[in-house]
């Protein structure tokens, strides 16, 4: 994906834009590709990446409702935006109990699945109004870009922890699912 991306005849800056903006790649995969292969500093690769990852988020903030009514009339669209609501619901938990800290949080985590796209979805589900979700969202993308740049100038490093972070992360969640299966 990010070859393909490379491949088109655009400026290094629109591509670490785009990158950042698109849904699942966004800032975790930008400032690597920045600093790593388009050998931009680190704080223009940051800054890049945050004004690509923020890109998508108001249109999701204030369109999303309007497109969920019209996609839903088409049974295909229906049954991935009922499997893709019911994923975002379960993993907002953490912005169910604390709002506007729990955004913040849940898109500063650099883990898949935990951006600024998954972030907007479960912000409108919840009910969050534009303006909250939108600087809970802003926060979360600046907190996210400083901890994938720390780790992205750390090399081998930082692959080292972020393999650690995310490994802890999977097994307590396995432990914790599994322990909550026993206790039903």
């Amino acid at each position: 994906m990010i070859d393909a991306i490379l491949d088109l005849n655009l400026t290094k800056e629109l591509l670490v834009i785009i990158l950042a903006a698109f849904p699942i790649i966004e800032l975790r995969g930008a400032i690597p590709t920045a600093i790593g292969i388009l050998d931009f500093s680190w704080y223009y690769a940051l800054l890049l990446a945050i004004i690509g990852n923020m890109l998508p988020v108001p249109f999701i903030l204030l369109l999303l409702e309007t497109v969920t009514r019209l996609l839903n009339r088409v049974p295909v669209f229906k049954k991935w935006l009922d499997w893709l609501f019911e994923r975002t619901r379960k993993r907002s938990k953490i912005i169910q109990k604390y709002k506007r800290i729990g955004l913040i949080l849940f898109v500063a985590i650099p883990l898949p699945f935990t951006g600024a796209w998954t972030g907007s979805l479960a912000a409108v589900l919840l009910g969050i109004s534009f303006k909250q979700a939108f600087f809970s969202i802003f926060l979360g993308v600046i907190i996210a870009g400083v901890i994938v740049t720390c780790l992205t100038l750390l090399g081998w490093i930082g692959a080292i922890i972020a393999g650690i972070a995310l490994c802890s992360v999977s097994v307590y969640s396995f432990l914790k699912s599994s322990n909550n299966g026993r206790n039903k």
